[in-house]
């Protein structure tokens, strides 16, 4: 991991470990080397620069919308889309995100996605206790 500590900083929506990359080559850490297959993956639509959110599915379990649409927030508010009141985010799985040959960090192909409009902010208060 190097001595600058994890790619992400860490939040928790109702249970479920949200990771949020901080660069580009953080972005590509997250995603093709911490997150697994199963897990949600979560980036704003429309090309704009914008950190990575993994969100943990350790049960693969069916993700609960709620949890979808705070993590989205947490992609926009880590976006250059964060001053907007609306923001397209693009939900996948995991498995569903590759690298083309060549790509610059932090630029991935995805086979098929879910959209959802959400309004930026950070989810995830930390717990109290």
């Amino acid at each position: 991991m190097g001595s600058k500590g994890r790619p992400y900083r860490t939040l928790v929506v109702d249970g479920f470990e949200v990771l949020v990359g901080r660069g580009d080559e953080d972005n590509d850490a997250l995603t093709f080397e911490i997150a697994e297959p199963h897990d949600l993956w979560l980036h704003v639509a429309g090309g704009t620069p914008g950190s990575h959110v993994i969100v943990r599915n350790p049960e693969r379990v069916e993700v609960p919308r709620e949890v979808v649409e705070r993590a989205a927030a947490a992609a926009a508010w880590y976006s250059k889309a964060r001053g907007a009141a609306r923001v397209e985010v693009h939900v996948c799985r995991v498995a569903d995100v590759s690298k083309p040959r060549g790509a610059p960090a932090g630029l991935v192909q995805l086979a098929r996605w879910k959209s959802v409009k959400v309004r930026p902010e950070v989810p995830g208060r930390p717990d109290p206790g």
